[in-house]
């Protein structure tokens, strides 16, 4: 099936529920020109069209292939990435200084969104980049910077994270990968990695790789952590590539999707160990770390959205195009396109506002990161940087669980044709599946919701943005318009029902911690349905001020998602508040 992108309402998001528009009014983009968004996205739609969706399926039929060491990808996967890093698409918000466009992370934000659509398997390479990218920036030497980052921002050469060992996964304290320092101030690293996205591949010539290791007198956990820059090829003195580093794949997983993604176990150490270099400072790795891991988490989140539109795209058009049974009324001869019976409209709603939402969220993300970097203003920047980390972990597993959801009723608007693989839906559906898992579990997610993210400050956060979500909702009611039917009604009760989740968490993080961490995934569905259903409105009331050629589409979605899902608020909230007993004391029922 064909992918197009949906720019109008990728612009709708952006500039207006996620404030780019505002935000660049207000001065926090310095000398931006938001009046190129639109041609930006247009042809980075027309790319993920032309070049990236044609081989989706390609790719997932075909998968990778390992061959000595050596990682094959699916026919056309190295040419479509010389076009795309031929074309700057690598380079859009990377610093200048270095070959990037300088352009900000929410117009970037799209742009993998738009990929994720088209082709999350390919998607996947970019992403691991930009994090390799904002990584070194951060806290390379300049030294470092120097030999790695253009070639890293231009896409000639390709990034990896490598945190996971067979013993620790989630556990990151618990890796034994380790590294000696030399005399000529390299690190020699000795360990296995497993997971690795794109740990080898054929589409570039060299790969860097981010590996966290233990010296030998490190402290235990994570405090005893360091974070070592690996190429898979030493680079010479002129910038040329030289001998083969210490590092190779001793294996790829056969998975349940991304089949044409390459996940590497990663060995070290075969040959006396990879020649590492250290970014940033000894035992301080966790922290460089994190700047990859939150850009990750908020890419994560976009491949949630990407999935969700691709699946939303072909349950539409395949429910325009099958016929099954009769309108009701209708009589005559002939069939009708099943999109005439209320519950596939039904589940085509539920698939695109749920989509919208996750979306808007996405870009709010992003927007908050861009205005912490960019605003001249310390406040400002100080107050976008807590309501980015603050949105972090919805962006990535309220986005990620929509795309498992959207993905599921894709299938089930198929029917039996669904099931079968030559229609799509079911990859669409497999692909979707690790989202929710890989950079931190939603778990992870909702536990840093609650433990840092609302507890960090009081809830303070929270109270900042419920206010702005609660203005949107009094523009609702005062609107007049009987299209939004009861949406102001329903979002004022989720508001509600989040504000007295929030203190009541709040409390037990103090008194009880187990029956706060109980609640902690319920929670970050209850923040996830009420913040996108108040964004989704505020995109609708922008598109009636702002003279859109179609805005009740807007309100008609914004009504639907206010009354099918934020109206599941206050029963989100009795489970947070009421069951953490059931949850707390079921060691009896599980004891096995």
């Amino acid at each position: 099936m064909t992918y197009r992108a949906p720019i109008n309402d990728i612009l709708l998001s952006l500039n207006h529920g996620a404030g780019l528009a505002a935000a660049v009014k207000a001065g926090h983009y310095g000398d931006f020109d938001g009046d190129i968004t639109a041609a930006v996205l247009e042809e980075a739609g027309k790319f993920a069209g032309d070049v990236l969706a044609p081989l989706n399926k390609v790719g997932d039929e075909h998968g990778i292939k390992l061959d000595n060491g050596t990682v094959t990808t699916a026919p056309g996967w190295p040419d479509a990435y010389r076009q795309w890093t031929a074309a700057g698409w690598n380079a859009v918000s990377g610093p200048e200084a270095f070959g990037g466009q300088g352009l900000p992370l929410a117009i970037n934000a799209a742009c993998t969104e738009i990929w994720s659509a088209s082709n999350v398997a390919f998607g996947l390479c970019p992403l691991l980049t930009l994090s390799a990218i904002e990584a070194l920036d951060a806290h390379g030497s300049d030294e470092l910077k120097a030999i790695y980052l253009e070639k890293l921002v231009t896409g000639e050469w390709t990034g990896t994270m490598q945190l996971t060992e067979p013993n620790a996964g989630s556990d990151v304290g618990a890796l034994r990968t380790r590294a000696e320092k030399q005399g000529d101030g390299t690190y020699r690293i000795k360990g296995t990695k497993i997971f690795i996205t794109y740990g080898e591949h054929d589409m570039t010539d060299n790969i860097v790789h981010f590996v966290l290791a233990r010296l030998p007198d490190a402290p235990s956990g994570t405090k005893g952590i360091s974070l070592f820059l690996v190429p898979k090829f030493m680079v010479n003195a002129d910038g040329s590539l030289g001998a083969r580093n210490d590092i190779h794949a001793s294996g790829v997983e056969h998975k349940l999707g991304m089949h044409a993604s390459p996940t590497c176990t990663m060995t070290m150490g075969d040959k006396g160990g990879a020649v590492g270099y250290l970014v940033g400072e000894e035992n301080q790795g966790m922290r460089c770390m994190f700047t990859m891991m939150n850009q990750a988490r908020l890419g994560v989140g976009l491949e949630g959205v990407g999935i969700a539109d691709r699946a939303y795209q072909q349950a539409l058009a395949y429910a325009q195009e099958r016929r099954q049974g009769k309108a009701v009324g209708r009589k005559g001869d002939g069939m009708d396109p099943i999109i005439v019976h209320p519950d596939v409209k039904r589940m085509l709603m539920q698939m695109r506002s749920l989509t919208a939402a996750a979306r808007t969220i996405c870009y709010a993300t992003a927007v908050a990161l861009d205005v912490s970097a960019r605003a001249t203003d310390p406040k400002v920047r100080a107050d976008a940087a807590a309501r980015g980390a603050l949105l972090t972990p919805i962006a990535k597993a309220f986005s990620t669980d929509i795309g498992n959801e959207v993905a599921y009723l894709g299938v089930q608007i198929h029917g039996g044709m669904g099931f079968i693989e030559e229609t799509g839906a079911a990859q669409h559906y497999r692909d979707a599946r690790i989202t929710s898992i890989y950079e931190g579990t939603n778990g992870i997610q909702s536990i840093d919701l609650v433990t840092r993210k609302l507890g960090a400050n009081g809830g303070a956060s929270v109270w900042a943005l419920t206010e702005e979500l609660s203005g949107i909702v009094k523009q609702v009611e005062t609107s007049n318009d009987p299209a939004f039917g009861t949406t102001g009604a329903k979002l004022r009760d989720a508001l509600a029902a989040l504000d007295r989740a929030s203190k009541w968490l709040l409390e037990r993080l103090a008194t009880a911690p187990n029956d706060a961490l109980a609640g902690a995934t319920p929670y970050l569905r209850l923040f996830g349905a009420t913040l996108g259903g108040c964004m989704l409105a505020g995109e609708a009331l922008a598109a009636k001020a702002n003279g859109d050629s179609e805005p009740q589409r807007y309100v008609a979605l914004a009504r639907f998602f206010a009354e099918n899902i934020a109206v599941q608020a206050p029963s989100l909230e009795k489970t947070v508040t009421d069951s953490a007993d059931a949850v707390t004391g079921a060691d009896s029922v599980l004891a096995g």
